[in-house]
């Protein structure tokens, strides 16, 4: 039987600081009522001074190291998603790499925005099923409020700061990343972007009083392409894993807004007490909304052995993704693992 990458371990981190919908009535022309029939979203952590996509990776990245009961040089590979790195060299990846101490491990960044988590889990279960790699830690992370822009009150509404990471380890049970569905729309409209700042558009003082080191987004849009790519996605990954709807233990979709997951939740057919929605509390926040959703549900003891599990998302690219995972038997793999170790 040919390895699978199950999840062994996980943690999340998000900022103290919380910025609340009165706090943004104080910013700009909105209201708390406004914002919360638009989106569903009540507040989002906002990162402070000495804080970065690679810190909150790191503390997220030790935590599930932690769960899982792994020490850092046991990593083979590193994977970060994230659109918002320290720096465009190096990788944020390798940051976390180097501060982990995971001396035996390869690193790299993926950027695929909010669909960037559901890319690096089958990436790095790409490496475990060929036998290349035993143990990969894959975290996302963002810092979403830097790139805001604070006058614009259709897009400063949305976003948060955060980070997740998870182990991914082989195993022979059936379980782990079952299948996965990656898919691609070139943004040459640019629906959602970040236009400064790169090779195109290297910053410079024009750069910088254009903005356009900015999200910029055109919401209607998005929505549409959203909804219509993130069920499409969903349907492919459980038609791959032999699975329907009615096989679903639960959904964790990207934390985009409330539109696009009743949306999403209803073209699926699927009870809404299906979605795990953290929303309200964190807003959304890229590449890290779909594992911290995941961490916040393995924490608090939601899932079981077995569970099949939905991770789908849409983002900035444009791309889209979807995965079905279920559930390992944890327990029995840290087992195993300790008596290769005696062996």
């Amino acid at each position: 039987m040919e390895n699978k990458a199950a999840i062994t371990g996980w943690g999340w981190h998000s900022p103290e600081h919380t910025l609340s919908n009165r706090d943004l009535e104080k910013l700009v022309d909105t209201t708390d009522s406004w914002i919360r029939s638009r989106t569903g979203i009540r507040e989002r952590r906002v990162v402070g001074p000495g804080e970065s996509t690679s810190t909150m990776c790191l503390a997220a990245a030790k935590k599930a190291l932690d769960s899982a009961e792994v020490k850092a040089q046991d990593l083979d590979l590193v994977l970060c998603a994230t659109t918002t790195p320290d720096f465009l060299l190096p990788a944020t990846a390798c940051l976390v790499q180097q501060h982990l101490g995971a001396v035996h491990a390869g690193a790299f960044d993926l950027n695929a925005a909010c669909s960037g988590f559901v890319y690096g889990i089958t990436v790095a279960s790409q490496f475990i099923q060929a036998g290349t790699y035993r143990r990969v830690l894959v975290a996302a992370g963002e810092c979403l409020t830097r790139f805001t822009n604070w006058q614009d009150r259709n897009t400063c509404i949305l976003f948060g700061d955060g980070a997740a990471a998870v182990v991914l380890e082989a195993t022979k049970q059936n379980a782990g990343v079952l299948s996965a569905v990656l898919g691609s729309h070139g943004d040459t409209e640019g629906l959602l972007s970040i236009q400064g700042g790169g090779s195109a558009h290297p910053a410079s003082v024009e750069t910088v009083a254009a903005g356009m080191h900015h999200i910029r987004m055109r919401g209607n849009e998005v929505f549409k392409k959203a909804v219509r790519m993130m069920v499409q996605s969903a349907q492919e990954a459980l038609r791959i894993a032999k699975l329907s709807t009615r096989d679903l233990n639960l959904v964790v979709p990207h934390q985009a807004n409330s539109r696009i997951l009743s949306a999403t939740q209803e073209s699926l057919g699927i009870d809404a007490d299906k979605m795990f929605i953290n929303l309200d509390r964190l807003g959304n926040t890229g590449a890290a909304s779909v594992p911290l959703a995941l961490a916040e549900l393995a924490s608090g003891n939601r899932l079981k052995v077995g569970d099949n599990l939905l991770l789908v998302a849409f983002g900035g690219g444009l791309t889209w993704a979807a995965a079905v995972v279920r559930w390992a038997d944890i327990a029995a793999i840290k087992r195993e693992r300790a008596r290769r170790l005696t062996a």
